[in-house]
């Protein structure tokens, strides 16, 4: 049965359109038959712990001998690594915070991220498989503009799950999501709205069509 790995990173509960978006994209994939499963993790909700020590990057066969790693973490990493590979497609929600990926997200992206289990050359159980990179961010980041390259959130997605973990990578974007709160954005209220919508609409088809 194809199934589906929705992840959501979101700190907004009531108005994210990250969350928004993603929740859009799971309707429209279950809606396309009783076979198709959802697995759901709401990393802000449920917040991973921090790696305990740096030796946690490597698989258990590659730490030095006296690596302190404690048992309940290499469990959960292990878990979480066993709910991407039992997914045939992932849709990530990735809010735009501070120029990255929110915290939250990054840890996941750390437990995903081990040579030898789900990254590096030869060792690519995932290569192949679409993730879904929803991305919102709360300004504009055009071409030309002077803050064109200030977003480092798609970016470390389009890396890890796109060359480390050998994914095909699809980003839907929505920007200008503080049109209504900031003032000197205004101007993009239009704009705003436009994106969420084709945003949307983009996502909904990617779920129809993956």
């Amino acid at each position: 049965m194809p199934h589906l790995l929705h992840l959501d990173s979101s700190a907004d509960l009531a108005t994210s359109r990250s969350r928004a978006i993603t929740a859009a994209f799971a309707d429209a994939w279950t809606a396309r038959g009783a076979g198709h499963t959802v697995t759901h993790r709401d990393l802000h909700r449920d917040q991973l712990p921090h790696f305990a020590t740096n030796e946690q990057h490597w698989p258990a066969a590659d730490r030095l001998p006296t690596a302190d790693v404690p048992a309940e973490q290499d469990a959960l990493t292990a878990t979480l690594q066993a709910e991407i590979l039992a997914a045939d497609v992932v849709v990530v929600g990735a809010p735009l915070y501070n120029y990255t990926v929110p915290s939250t997200l990054k840890v996941w992206l750390d437990h995903m991220h081990v040579p030898g289990a789900l990254a590096g050359e030869g060792s690519q159980p995932l290569a192949g498989r679409h993730a879904v990179v929803v991305s919102s961010r709360g300004g504009t980041y055009d071409a030309g503009s002077p803050t064109e390259d200030w977003d480092h959130g798609v970016p470390v997605l389009q890396i890890i799950l796109g060359n480390s973990l050998g994914m095909t990578v699809h980003v839907v974007q929505t920007s200008a999501t503080l049109a209504d709160r900031l003032p000197d954005l205004a101007g993009l209220k239009d704009r705003s709205v436009a994106e969420l919508e084709a945003a949307t609409a983009a996502a909904q088809e990617l779920a129809r069509t993956l």
